[in-house]
């Protein structure tokens, strides 16, 4: 759809100095760094404090799956979006469960991915290679999303001028350079400036849009008019799916890759619990401001169709910057807290992949190559990676909420290696390698047969296919570790 260009040539012009200065932030990283090491490289020298590490959790956390999938979703399905808030407060309590435990064996291991925790822990380079590989995949899917999101916003940004294939390839290009010159730390440096942009600007634009439309009794009066399906309680179905959305949260977004990274880059364990705590508030700040976006857009721009809908968060801002509603200076605020977010989440997604590949795979092929010859092909790596993901987020025509659904069916198979990994000492990797297999198998089965057009429907009984391979996988370890104990009787 046409439409008129959100930034003039002042705010266009900021947009430009700021992502320059993330080029120089990496250059900053690159200069600050202390070894040519995997280590400082993909973990910043494991030096992260609290105020680092919390904003770039909270900048790695919430992408343009947040500020415009979420929103694109709250759209089409009204108060029954406001799941997404359990839903990433289910990674942070995850996240207590997990992280203190798996933060210490790495200082003590020297872990760099998460597939070095689950060879460690099971000796069993087939389970890590599996594991690395679900990883691999769902951190593409993730850069890939958010890749679409940054193409909707610079061609509504520049009213078109910029089209959706060149925004993509530009921002594309910032992000792999200030990463690969400073990897690590220049990401957590850049997340730091992008944390607070993302948590202003949503602020904003939410009391904002509060003041101008009404409040939420005015907006729940015009929904009942225009789209009162999106007011209805949701049915046995729809909270099956609330469940299953909620445990795609707990046992998927918890275990990102990038986010064990973070883990492990924490310079002490009292940084990251107080890191973590802080985290738990952010879904209410971050979540419920960016669904009620999304409704507002529903009252104002009813029957846009799924692709339309992605786009809601910057249709909403151009109508508060019609209504003079906000400046120039708002706009800009909010329009680079969006790019902010997907570029914190994708430089980070871009990193971890990167890392995984070289350490999980291509260190095991030359095992007596240098950590200097490492961390040159993981760089090499990083800009391969781009360019494919770039490719793909100019032609997939999925939504942007679908594509965070694929992924999280796939990483969820991963789950139970870390969970039961580190609180069950006698589990066998054999258990867990067939159970990843077989969760993996039916998840995919089911997804690409629905894609296909066969009666097998993408959610079995409200229940996403990947939460349903994670219940089959976790039967699977448990009844193979029975079988071995009545064998061992």
């Amino acid at each position: 759809m046409n439409q008129p260009a959100l930034l003039g040539a002042g705010g266009i012009s900021f947009l430009i100095i700021y992502l320059t200065s993330l080029i120089l932030i990496g250059w900053l990283g690159k200069r600050a760094q202390k070894e040519n090491t995997l280590s400082d490289f993909y973990l910043a020298g494991r030096g992260m404090g609290l105020f680092v590490l919390f904003l770039t959790l909270y900048a790695t956390q919430y992408s343009g799956n947040t500020l415009v999938g979420f929103s694109g979703r709250a759209y089409r399905e009204g108060y029954g979006a406001l799941v997404l808030i359990p839903f990433l407060s289910a990674a942070v309590g995850a996240f207590l469960i997990y992280a203190p435990k798996l933060f210490r064996l790495s200082h003590k291991h020297h872990f760099i991915t998460p597939g070095d925790f689950i060879q460690y822990r099971f000796e069993d380079r087939r389970l890590t290679a599996l594991a690395s590989l679900l990883c691999i995949i769902a951190l593409a899917n993730y850069i890939l999303t958010n890749l679409k999101a940054i193409g909707y916003i610079f061609s509504s940004v520049t009213g078109g001028i910029v089209p959706f294939a060149y925004g993509i390839i530009l921002l594309a290009l910032v992000m792999v350079i200030y990463e690969t010159l400073g990897g690590m730390r220049s990401v957590a440096w850049t997340d730091v400036i992008q944390g607070i942009i993302l948590l202003v600007g949503v602020i904003a634009i939410f009391f904002t849009i509060q003041t101008e439309y009404g409040g939420f009794t005015f907006i729940y009066e015009q929904l009942k008019d225009i789209s009162p399906e999106k007011l209805i309680s949701p049915n046995w179905s729809d909270k099956r799916t609330w469940f299953s959305t909620i445990a795609l949260g707990f046992f998927g977004i918890s275990i990102y890759p990038h986010a064990i990274q973070r883990i492990y880059s924490a310079r002490n364990e009292r940084a990251l619990k107080r890191s973590i705590q802080i985290m738990a508030f952010m879904p209410l700040i971050t979540v419920f401001f960016m669904v009620t976006v999304g409704i507002v857009g529903a009252t104002i721009f009813p029957n846009l169709d799924r692709s339309g809908s992605e786009q809601i968060t910057l249709l909403v801002l151009q109508d508060l910057g019609q209504r003079g509603a906000i400046g120039g200076g708002l706009m800009v605020l909010f329009l680079s807290a969006t790019i902010a977010a997907i570029m914190s989440t994708v430089d980070s997604a871009l990193l971890s992949i990167s890392s995984i590949i070289t350490k999980d795979f291509f260190q095991k092929i030359k095992p007596k190559v240098s950590q200097s010859e490492l961390t040159r092909v993981g760089k090499i790596l990083s800009w391969i990676i781009m360019g494919i993901a770039v490719y793909f987020a100019i032609t997939l025509p999925q939504t942007i909420w679908r594509l965070l659904e694929i992924k999280l069916e796939l990483l969820i198979q991963v789950a139970p290696a870390i969970f039961l990994g580190l609180h069950i000492k006698i589990l066998n990797s054999k258990s867990v390698f067939w159970g990843m297999v077989f969760g993996t198998t039916f998840a995919v089965s089911a997804m690409v047969s629905n894609k296909l057009g066969m009666d097998i429907p993408a959610k079995p009984w409200g229940i996403h296919a990947g939460v349903w391979g994670f219940i089959i996988n976790i039967c699977t370890i448990f009844f193979m570790e029975k079988l071995s104990a009545l064998k061992n009787e």
